[in-house]
């Protein structure tokens, strides 16, 4: 599933051709999911009425080709059950669900935050776990005890840590699916379990990357290899500087997206420019 940005103009304003064509490029090339508005979508700068009609757009855009996730996630709870309810009446499958950024609740804070979207908003909720980003890292018995309530359903683990997965999957059983946030851990994590991959590089080789996690749910290692082979230097390049930085300036320089990014994230540093191009001329085509 993809990570999706969100285009935007030199001036700031989202690009929303540029979007729909995005999102027709993702369905032909076999992406199996659209994951609206997460922080690839630059979720932290979008006002809510931006964050809902890009919701809104993406349900309509899509049109049931795939699932769409939604994402709902904030550090207040009463944000982000208005944000999840508001999902849920724009027709998206399911929502993402960040843990609380800056404030760094206990874990039974945790606990107490999701357990209070889920009951308050029924639909299919994913919670996210990024500690690098946060600054709190939910843990398996965290998740454990997430896992018995009915509409969590799944995780998506940023960590970057096959141990953290073998944990995780320990501890939830068949209680939720675990998905990888992490695209350079993600081939080994899905080998040992995770269901699959919420990708920021599917952002610029979604066919590539949907054959490579294929491969690996099914347990094909030497052919998960292989392909993972061709994208590690995306995996790697794409997070020169933070994300969504490096994936908009090579969908930029791909011609599927302008230059804009809203501040306080500013345009990729000219000395990555050769890395990430590098990157790109491995797997893609680049006019």
């Amino acid at each position: 599933m993809v990570a999706i940005v969100t285009p935007m103009h030199a001036d700031g304003s989202v690009d929303w051709d540029s979007f729909e064509k995005l999102i027709d490029w993702h369905i032909a090339e076999g992406t199996d999911g659209i994951v609206a508005v997460g922080t690839t979508g630059e979720s932290a700068t979008l006002g809510f009425r931006e964050h809902d009609e890009v919701i809104e757009r993406t349900v309509d855009l899509v049109d049931k080709r795939v699932p769409v996730i939604a994402g709902t996630g904030g550090n207040a709870t009463d944000e982000a059950i208005r944000l999840t309810r508001h999902a849920k009446r724009a027709g998206a499958d399911a929502c993402l669900l960040v843990t609380p950024y800056y404030n760094k609740p206990t874990q039974e804070g945790l606990y107490r935050h999701f357990h209070a979207i889920a009951m308050a908003v029924d639909i299919p909720q994913v919670l996210y776990n990024v500690p690098s980003r946060t600054g709190v890292d939910m843990l398996p018995e965290t998740v454990g005890r997430l896992c018995e309530i009915d509409n969590i359903v799944a995780l998506k683990e940023a960590k970057g840590s096959i141990e953290r997965i073998h944990d995780l999957i320990e501890h939830v059983g068949d209680g939720m699916d675990i998905y990888s946030g992490d695209d350079g851990t993600a081939m080994e994590s899905m080998l040992v379990g995770a269901r699959g991959d919420i990708s920021v590089t599917a952002n610029v080789a979604p066919k590539l990357m949907h054959e490579m996690c294929a491969a690996a749910i099914a347990g094909e290692r030497e052919r998960a290899e292989i392909l993972d082979a061709r994208l590690q230097p995306l995996h790697t390049n794409l997070f020169l500087e933070p994300n969504p930085i490096p994936v908009k300036w090579a969908l930029y320089e791909m011609g599927y997206i302008g230059p804009g990014i809203r501040l306080p994230m500013t345009p990729l540093s000219d000395h990555f420019h050769g890395p990430v191009r590098d990157a790109l001329s491995g797997v893609v085509s680049i006019d």
